[in-house]
């Protein structure tokens, strides 16, 4: 993980028997992450907006809305100026580096 106040946290992964992890991120304004996506990955916002940017674009999401980021592909998450809560869904299991 890189140096940012972005916090993380699985709810259901792989040791509740299912093929996807389902869980919460919080990112505090102003936060960047850049990385390349190990799985699947489908972003809800729910409170805040990020942009997504990869090499075909931006894509800025608010409240209510969906981001999917497929595997492989490089991008880099910036928080806005009010932060944001999301919900993110992946196939197959995702860790964060600290687990």
């Amino acid at each position: 993980m890189q140096d940012a106040d972005i916090s993380v946290g699985n709810l259901v992964d792989e040791r509740d028997g299912g093929p996807i992890t389902i869980g919460y991120g919080r990112y505090a304004p102003g936060q960047s992450l850049s990385e390349t996506i190990k799985v699947d990955d489908v972003m809800i916002v729910l409170e805040g907006r990020l942009s997504v940017s990869t090499e075909a674009g931006t894509v800025t999401a608010g409240p209510g809305e969906i981001v999917y980021m497929p595997k492989g592909e490089t991008v880099t998450i910036r928080s806005h100026e009010e932060g944001a809560l999301t919900a993110y869904v992946t196939y197959p299991h995702w860790r964060p580096a600290h687990a």
